[in-house]
């Protein structure tokens, strides 16, 4: 064989090799899934997501600031979920993984523990009832539009899986309203909804109807 050909076939042969690695990698980190978990974005430290850990967080092992539900769709996997970009949407899996890698986020699976399965069906059917809706970035509850941990709260609903709770955003630090919030509320002329029924993903996490599964 010449030495340009084998050169060749050499690198033909990695490029294959590297990506059945890659596609091995990534089956491996998304196997065992199934159909209702729902999936935490974990938090950043600073920003919008800092700003909602730092007067949410329940648990030290739980710092999130986004949460979808999977759904297994003829095959295939994706995710339902209310976000900044496009509002409340039906995304595959793959993105939706990507685009929290791309922010430097991980995705934390957690799912309902056993006496709670039978609630996933109506669920999936209620979160897929409310596509298309925009996003809520006032996040004070409003028919609509959702932001995320309210899209899932509500997608649940009807079998009393997550509750609603007077929501706060006095930073345990101080013991006064967070500086960002109160900033975020003036710049939209509102009051900061301290007190007024919400929900958060730590809020969700922290049920005891959900056990945390792995990390993705």
């Amino acid at each position: 064989m010449k030495p340009i050909l084998k050169n060749k076939f050499l690198l033909r042969f990695i490029s294959l090799a590297i990506l059945f690695f890659f596609l091995s990698c990534r089956n491996s980190q998304t196997s065992g899934l199934k159909n209702g978990d729902l999936l935490f974005v974990t938090a950043k430290e600073s920003g919008l997501s800092g700003a909602i850990n730092s007067v949410t967080q329940k648990q030290k092992s739980a710092s999130f600031d986004h949460i979808g539900i999977l759904q297994k769709d003829k095959n295939r996997l994706f995710v339902l979920h209310a976000a900044p970009k496009g509002g409340s949407q039906k995304q595959d899996l793959d993105e939706f993984l990507k685009d929290q890698a791309k922010d430097g986020q991980k995705v934390v699976v957690y799912r309902l523990k056993p006496e709670f399965q039978n609630t996933i069906s109506g669920a999936i059917r209620k979160a897929n009832s409310m596509l298309g809706k925009p996003y809520n970035f006032n996040y004070i509850l409003d028919e609509n539009s959702y932001y995320c941990s309210d899209y899932i709260e509500r997608s649940f609903r009807g079998d009393h899986i997550f509750k609603l709770e007077p929501m706060t955003f006095i930073d345990p630090k101080t013991g006064k309203t967070n500086t960002f919030w109160e900033e975020f509320y003036a710049k939209k002329n509102l009051k900061v909804p301290e007190g007024e029924p919400g929900c958060n993903p730590n809020g969700l996490a922290a049920s005891d109807k959900i056990q945390r599964i792995k990390e993705l």
